[in-house]
């Protein structure tokens, strides 16, 4: 595939992850960050957002799973989950993890529950999502083009 369709692709792909709402005007941010001097910028920064909220799921889930539940334990991993999520754009993420803070605060575990469900699922299709933009800038880039800029112009 030659880089100008690579690019179009890259384009479209990204067009979709902000229509779909799986990202926010924050990744633009993001990806405004980065330059010749850290090409790297946003696959690490997000990278680490996987490490981070792989590490507070399990810690949500373990905390749920108690007998005596500790709610304030809780909504400190979603509070820090929604931060974290928010810093790097995830939108969906961001938005299951305010629903989950009300629960946290009500002691709803039934709708903890089902909020832990829906972030882990959001949390994987995000994931999935960047994790494939990823793959196809390394192809751009191997294939000798740059990365288009993006603006919330859709």
């Amino acid at each position: 595939m030659e880089v100008g369709q690579m690019q179009r692709q890259w384009v479209d792909y990204t067009k979709s992850l902000f229509l779909e709402g799986f990202l926010d005007s924050q990744f633009l941010q993001l990806q405004q960050l980065q330059d010749e001097n850290n090409p790297d910028f946003v696959v690490e920064v997000v990278s680490l957002f996987f490490e981070d909220s792989e590490r507070l799921l399990n810690d949500l889930t373990n905390s749920l799973d108690q007998q005596g539940i500790d709610y304030k334990k809780a909504d400190a991993y979603v509070h820090q989950l929604k931060g974290s999520s928010s810093s790097i754009g995830a939108q969906r993420v961001k938005n299951c993890c305010i629903a989950f803070r009300n629960f946290c605060e009500q002691q709803n575990i039934d709708g903890c529950i089902r909020c832990l469900e829906q972030v882990k699922q959001e949390y994987c299709l995000v994931k999935n999502k960047l994790e494939t933009l990823f793959g196809l800038e390394r192809q751009i880039v191997a294939a000798g083009g740059s990365i288009p800029t993006m603006e919330l112009s859709f």
